[in-house]
């Protein structure tokens, strides 16, 4: 009995571990994108994204759509095709940009909250990022989206 016991635990643990790694990051690959009720083009249209590279999260996957979810909790279906794996996140909190990946670098710029930034590489928990005019290193925290 204690051996069934310990093999059902075992089994819901693999179970969760399992479904945590089907959850990540993706951006959206072009600047008009459908979300839609259900997993299929026969689904109607929910919404419209207009943000190319927007983060958003895969929650799950049915075929060719994967379902997901946004900073605001937005949530819909959407076709693979419109996703791209690239690295991108939005700011919650406000951010100096820094020349060097160290706080006594040469500051660049300020950036605001809600600000959407593209990863180009990462060292511990800094990241070389653009957005608009401006190429720096950010600190990672408080983001959503993806950096690795």
């Amino acid at each position: 009995m204690p051996k069934l016991i310990l093999l059902i635990l075992l089994s819901m643990f693999c179970y969760k571990i399992a479904i945590a790694d089907e959850n990540y990051f993706v951006m959206l690959k072009n600047n008009k994108v459908n979300v839609r009720y259900g997993p299929g083009f026969d689904y109607p249209i929910k919404f419209i994204y207009k943000k190319k590279f927007l983060p958003i999260k895969v929650i799950d996957k049915k075929e060719n759509f994967r379902r997901i979810i946004d900073l605001k909790n937005n949530s819909g279906w959407i076709h693979i095709s419109q996703l791209r794996k690239n690295k991108s996140f939005i700011l919650l909190e406000n951010q100096i940009l820094f020349s060097k990946p160290t706080k006594y670098s040469k500051p660049i710029a300020k950036i605001s909250s809600g600000r959407l930034l593209l990863t180009k590489k990462c060292k511990l928990n800094w990241c070389k990022v653009i957005t608009e005019n401006y190429v720096g290193w950010l600190e990672i925290k408080n983001i959503w989206g993806s950096t690795s």
